[in-house]
């Protein structure tokens, strides 16, 4: 008898009032998650952004030691201290701190995602460079610095900030940094 109560249900279909219940509850639900994978995903991006810097960093040091070289990390493009277009690790063999043809290249680093940003506080203008002791130099007039990444100007509370103090060590905090372009 259930059985035929179901049948029965079924062949009726729904109704025109379930239909817009059902799809007003999905409009609820969708405009309460969307808003929360967006943050996810751009807390993801930032995470990603600043695990890549500090890789790259801790690539460039062991290179330097490893080989018993300076290995430079150099910008491309863009002003001074505006790292956003990506980077590159080579070895400068000539010792102009730019990188040429006549340069080892080991890695590049591609520019970063749309709408994120990547500063220094004014140390590294240009290049970083680790000695084959594992110590640095820099293009400005200190060894330590501070990246800023972020997602969209202003937003200093979803940012990360590389911190690498002047023996060449580098950590990532969050949500820390004094101005976003």
């Amino acid at each position: 008898m259930l059985n035929n109560q179901i049948k029965n249900q079924l062949k009726k279909g729904f109704t025109l009032i379930e239909l817009l219940v059902t799809i007003a509850i999905i409009g609820i639900v969708m405009s309460i998650a969307v808003p929360n994978f967006s943050g996810t995903i751009s807390n993801n991006r930032l995470a990603t952004n600043a695990n890549q810097l500090i890789a790259s960093l801790n690539f460039a040091r062991s290179e330097a030691i490893k080989r018993g070289t300076k290995v430079h990390v150099r910008k491309i493009g863009g002003g001074n201290s505006i790292w956003d277009g990506g980077w590159n690790i080579f070895i400068d063999l000539d010792g102009d701190n730019i990188f040429n043809n006549t340069d080892t290249l080991l890695k590049t680093y591609p520019a970063l995602s749309n709408g994120y940003t990547l500063r220094t506080g004014g140390n590294y203008h240009v290049w970083v460079a680790y000695l084959p002791t594992g110590l640095m130099e820099s293009s400005g007039p200190s060894t330590n610095d501070t990246f800023r990444i972020c997602a969209t100007a202003n937003d200093i509370v979803n940012s990360r900030t590389v911190i690498v103090n002047s023996v060449g060590r580098a950590r990532v905090s969050s949500g820390n940094a004094a101005t976003c372009p």
